[in-house]
């Protein structure tokens, strides 16, 4: 196993894929994740954080495959006493998944570091990963469509992501200061890697706190960023109806100028092969591999592949 230090800033499914594929593979050892905290938001007096758990009940083994998200096997007897009451229940949570948000909320109640509260679920659940909050405060993000600012939830779980998005805000992140952890975490690493996470969302509100930004911009290993677009389409989520409506191209070449002065390397699928002259002339060395994620066994490959390429080639900053 190696000892290969590796920091992945990672969102939701996507992100866990990525995570996943690195503690199944070679690298676990050295391996530390950075998650997005930008989809967090209170329901029925609870704070939630979707990523995160996402990210530990996938470590875990424990993660609900057929959704992507939740736990295995849990049931919503609470949710459905709750609407029986009259409660509107749109954000499907389970009994179990319940319990991860009461022991959180209770214990932000009592004062304790948001990072330290993610770590102990982590650790509760069998996951000896480091699990990295990129801050311990709080910031979301919010997408306007027409007049109306919407919490990402809204967005995507209660509108099915049918509004067209105008601007992204990732609110009170401009006061934010990052974890030392999540510095630390980029600043000791041998690669540092963005998984094939929705660009906009989970890896923007990571990337919008300036501390975070700077110190990737500063670091002296390789940033390498894996696509989340393959033959211009998202491999899960709104990424391209956003992409569309905020004036990027929809392709690996609209991932690279929204990556562009923070990535050295962007890993893209064969099928995209075609754009990897217009990626390197914004500077970004491209590596071709499949970067299909669906099984286990996948999942490990392109991730072992991935930090192999990082290890064999001798990779610059982009000046």
């Amino acid at each position: 196993m190696s000892n290969v230090k590796i920091t992945l800033l990672a969102g939701g499914v996507g992100g866990a894929k990525a995570a996943l594929g690195l503690a199944l593979g070679n690298y676990k050892q050295g391996l530390k994740v950075i998650g997005n905290i930008g989809d967090d938001q209170a329901f029925h007096g609870l704070w939630i954080s979707p990523d995160i758990d996402t990210l530990i009940y996938t470590l875990s083994g424990k993660i609900n495959r057929q959704q992507g998200w939740g736990l295995e096997g849990d049931d919503q007897k609470v949710l459905k006493g709750l609407s029986d009451l009259g409660v509107d229940t749109w954000m499907q949570l389970g009994d179990m998944d319940f319990a991860t948000h009461i022991y959180r909320t209770e214990r932000r109640r009592l004062g304790h570091r948001s990072q330290v509260i993610a770590q102990d679920i982590a650790i509760a659940n069998g996951v000896n990963v480091p699990i990295i909050l990129p801050t311990d405060d709080t910031i979301q993000t919010k997408l306007k469509a027409g007049k109306e600012w919407l919490c990402f939830q809204d967005y995507f779980v209660r509108l099915r992501c049918q509004p067209i998005i105008d601007e992204i805000h990732y609110r009170d992140s401009e006061k934010a200061k990052a974890t030392p952890e999540s510095l630390n975490a980029i600043r000791e690493a041998d690669i540092v890697l963005l998984a094939p996470s929705n660009p906009l969302l989970s890896i923007g509100a990571i990337l919008s706190i300036d501390e975070i930004r700077s110190q990737l911009i500063k670091t002296i290993s390789p940033v390498v960023a894996i696509s989340p677009l393959i033959g211009g389409e998202a491999i899960k989520g709104p990424a391209v109806r956003l992409m569309e409506s905020l004036g990027y191209r929809a392709d690996v070449v609209g991932i690279a100028n929204y990556y562009q002065g923070l990535v050295d390397v962007l890993v893209i699928d064969p099928v995209d092969a075609q754009f990897a002259s217009e990626i390197e002339a914004l500077g970004i060395r491209v590596h071709i591999q499949n970067i299909w994620m669906r099984t286990d066994n996948e999942k490990r490959s392109v991730m072992n592949s991935v930090i192999d390429e990082c290890l064999n080639v001798e990779l610059m900053r982009a000046s």
